[in-house]
């Protein structure tokens, strides 16, 4: 639940600061953004979610962007937050006026959607994008390497667990290489690779959709997939490891 939201009959921890939010409002269609400026009061523990929840119950209530779990998991709140790209639940305010302190700027949070998504209205974007090129029949589940070891309950075969990438697109729109040529992408080629490392019996078929220039071999090891991933997927590693199996599959 946001901080800025919690039940109003709890006593109201005091704002210790206050941010102005440089927000890029727009419409599909619309040649430039409108900015719009809200100055928002803030807690220690504010992140950029709970500011536009602020903004959005307090001061203006037609300020559209995609939320839903408030703590990282679901990967829906996915910007562009002082030029990185960010999950705005987990990007504290208090951290980012630091930053522009002491890089001399001032206490301002631009934040701009996701680039390379198709935008909806103002920093709400619909991520189709993300799963154009995601491998048919893939699963979201994994085997559990937490539990190894443990006795195996009697209702179930074994212990699984979702797979690491969160879909949130993070990694999509800050590759350079999605903006200027038709590419794969990362999550989709890091997809591949999980897919091959559950299913061997489909390597043969998958490497054959991704060795191609629009597949992995269209990568300009940027690496900024790798940086910018909430969850620690690090797609060019995947991506490289696509390359050898392919490599190796050419050698037998």
């Amino acid at each position: 639940m946001s901080n800025f939201l919690a039940d109003p009959r709890e006593p109201r921890e005091p704002a210790v600061a206050t941010a102005v939010f440089r927000i890029a409002r727009s419409r599909p269609g619309s040649p430039d953004p409108a900015w719009r400026e809200y100055e928002v009061p803030l807690k220690g523990h504010t992140v950029v979610l709970d500011a536009l929840e602020w903004i959005r119950s307090r001061v203006d209530n037609t300020l559209l962007y995609r939320h839903s779990c408030h703590h990282g998991s679901c990967g829906t709140c996915g910007m562009v937050i002082n030029g990185e790209h960010a999950l705005s639940c987990t990007t504290n305010v208090m951290d980012l006026l630091e930053k522009s302190r002491e890089a001399g700027g001032p206490p301002t949070v631009v934040v701009e959607p996701l680039p390379t998504m198709n935008l909806i209205a103002d920093l709400a974007v619909d991520p189709a994008p993300l799963f154009r090129d995601f491998p048919a029949g893939a699963g979201y589940l994994r085997e559990s390497e937490f539990n190894r070891g443990s006795e195996v309950p009697r209702e179930i075969e074994r212990f699984v667990r979702f797979e690491n990438c969160i879909e949130c697109g993070l990694c999509v729109a800050a590759c350079p290489v999605v903006r200027i040529r038709d590419f794969m992408a990362p999550a989709a080629l890091a997809a591949y690779n999980r897919e091959i490392g559950k299913n061997p019996d489909r390597a043969a078929e998958l490497l054959g959709e991704v060795d191609s220039d629009r597949g992995v071999w269209g990568c300009d090891r940027h690496l900024e997939c790798s940086r910018v991933c909430p969850t620690g997927v690090y797609p060019a590693k995947h991506i490289v490891e696509l390359q050898r199996r392919i490599k190796k599959s050419r050698e037998a």
